[in-house]
């Protein structure tokens, strides 16, 4: 099984010291990813993409020009729109549907080096609180195979939750990030209206959504946000207020009081 790394920042050490390389970490995501098939927390890997991606990603660590998620692997929910791939929202309805364009939060994400792994099962168009509508089957508890999963973004907790990726991004309109990773027992995060971009997100409720991070720390929630938030000329509620340095502030003396 993969180890389960806390941080990315776990991650980078081992990186740094040789210990591991970005096509190791894939490799392992990718066999335990097929060991937990029964869990129904993916609708689509892309396994061979991801292992090309990892390759390049080490050349840059090598060369020392790699982005800040370097050596993270996740995974995306199956309302986020990634260009040249299927979303369907885990709607029959959208089955075999290609995006032509890829949500700003993905963009983002792939700018700084993250890998997507795979688009994660979830309650048909985000709709429920249980992942017990979609299409593709109800996603399983990994602590618990009789329970579930928590929704609707509950196959983007259960891949934190089971290691079969580092960290993953869900969608939460009324609890749909924060629920699941609580029934999952890992970190999710909604962030404050206006502080990501909707672009590019199948919407349940669009002017309630929001992307978040499930993760298995306040650190790399934070990173994660770091990253995705700030103004979009494709989403004209996202604020032009400067992004804070979240994961700086999280290691400050200051923060730590917070």
């Amino acid at each position: 099984m993969t180890k389960n790394y806390s941080s990315l920042s776990e991650i980078k050490s081992e990186l740094q010291n040789g210990k591991t390389t970005v096509v190791g970490l894939v490799n392992n995501y990718l066999k335990t990813i097929e060991q937990n098939a029964h869990l129904n927390a993916f609708n689509e890997v892309f396994g061979q993409e991801a292992l090309q991606r990892a390759k390049d990603i080490d050349s840059r660590l090598t060369q020392g020009n790699a982005g800040k998620l370097a050596g993270m692997v996740i995974a995306i929910k199956d309302n986020i729109c990634y260009k040249d791939h299927k979303v369907s929202a885990s709607s029959k309805i959208l089955s075999g549907f290609t995006s032509i364009y890829s949500a700003t939060i993905v963009e983002r994400l792939l700018a700084e080096d993250a890998i997507i792994i795979g688009r994660c099962n979830c309650d048909e168009f985000a709709m429920g609180g249980a992942n017990e509508t979609s299409y593709y089957g109800p996603v399983k508890n990994h602590a618990d195979n009789t329970k579930v999963s928590g929704g609707s973004s509950g196959g983007s907790a259960v891949v934190v939750q089971a290691g079969m990726c580092h960290a993953a991004i869900g969608t939460d309109t009324g609890g749909s990030v924060r629920q699941p990773a609580a029934f999952c027992g890992v970190v999710g995060l909604k962030p404050t209206y206006g502080r990501v971009s909707r672009y590019g997100l199948i919407a349940y409720a669009s002017s309630f959504d929001q992307a978040g991070p499930i993760t298995n720390s306040v650190e790399d929630a934070a990173l994660l946000l770091e990253v995705m938030a700030g103004a979009d000329d494709y989403d004209s509620t996202t604020a032009s207020n400067p992004v804070p340095a979240y994961s700086a502030n999280l290691q400050s003396p200051e923060g730590k009081k917070k």
